[in-house]
């Protein structure tokens, strides 16, 4: 039984490893113009914007240890202001991404939430040990 439980590790990590990269191609799509392409806040269009991207290597780093999972989730989903942003200048993915999928049903829902979870997990693993 114990051998069990331990066989679905390798495929767990090679599961996440795929959310991960998912999530990669996203950032790279999608954030990094802003925030660079390693996430330390020092995209191309830093030089146009009034107030400077997140370092987002540092977000564990700012929360104690902790990373901000779900607070991550919801600002990119759209449903938490950063202050930074003022009148949220930040593209707000989740409303992005319905526009990109067909409909609103239960599978676009799916689809949204696993594009967002990628890029949080994405974020998650560049974080500053």
């Amino acid at each position: 039984m114990i051998l069990l439980m331990g066989a679905g590790a390798p495929l767990a990590r090679a599961q996440e490893s795929e959310v991960i990269a998912g999530g990669e191609i996203e950032y790279q799509m999608h954030c990094a113009v802003c925030h660079g392409r390693d996430g330390r806040g020092d995209g191309i269009m830093v030089k146009y914007l009034t107030i400077q991207p997140s370092d987002l290597t540092r977000l564990s780093v700012k929360s104690r240890g902790e990373f901000p999972f779900w607070r991550v989730y919801s600002t990119i989903d759209g449903r938490e202001d950063i202050a930074g942003h003022g009148n949220r200048s930040m593209p707000i993915w989740g409303a992005r991404f319905k526009a990109e999928t067909e409909g609103g049903g239960v599978a676009a829902r799916a689809t949204i939430a696993g594009r967002i979870l990628g890029l949080v997990f994405y974020i998650r693993s560049i974080q500053e040990r």
